[in-house]
């Protein structure tokens, strides 16, 4: 059995240069809200970021978050799982080098322009399991800044601490590779031949 991997942000180059599609990651360390209109601020506003992604993780995700009793500006994570990550496709090749994020968490695929800044960057994207949001919340041990509140609860920027946040799925490598295109292409293959199996029984249908 292949060890566990654990990534601590900060995370280095060197430390996910060698993941592969389908690999199984858990992250440790800090983690950053960060949806559609962020990514949208920083790439077509101009405006700068309020947090320090270097090296850091985002999450493609719009929780939901309560404030804790009798605390002045401080909150807890209710549930939290990810959104469809296509949606910021057409900002992550300049949101990657710009911020020096390191790791992704997201649904679904990404594009070409998304594998060719990992690639070039040193950056992965992962797939957290969808419909797990309130088990993934157990994950995040204390939410340490909320910035851009105005933009309402999903949009904010959550930085949370988390401890083993998982399974994360490889999903985008540095090398190219991406399991979703991948997995395309094996199941057009399969429904390819399946085809050619049944045309012979059911070529009485019209």
């Amino acid at each position: 059995m292949a060890n566990k991997v654990v990534l601590h942000t900060p995370i280095k180059s060197e430390d996910i240069e060698n993941l592969k599609i389908g690999d199984i990651v858990y992250l440790t360390g800090k983690i950053t809200t960060c949806r559609d209109v962020a990514h949208r601020r920083l790439i077509e506003e101009h405006r700068e970021l309020p947090v320090n992604l270097e090296g850091g993780a985002i999450f493609h995700a719009g929780p939901i978050v309560r404030p804790i009793e009798g605390k002045e500006n401080a909150y807890e994570m209710v549930s939290i799982g990810p959104t469809t990550s296509m949606r910021m496709e057409k900002f992550e090749k300049d949101f990657i080098p710009k911020t020096g994020v390191k790791l992704i968490v997201g649904k679904g695929g990404m594009g070409p322009d998304t594998m060719e800044a990992c690639q070039k960057y040193k950056t992965i994207f992962c797939v957290f399991p969808a419909g797990c949001a309130v088990v993934s919340a157990v994950h995040f041990k204390k939410i340490i800044d909320a910035q851009w509140k105005d933009l309402g609860m999903p949009e904010t920027l959550w930085t949370s601490e988390v401890e083993e946040l998982g399974p994360l799925i490889v999903a985008v490598d540095t090398k190219g590779g991406n399991l979703f295109e991948e997995n395309k292409k094996i199941y057009k293959k399969r429904a390819e031949e399946v085809y050619e199996e049944i045309i012979p029984h059911v070529s009485f249908i019209k």
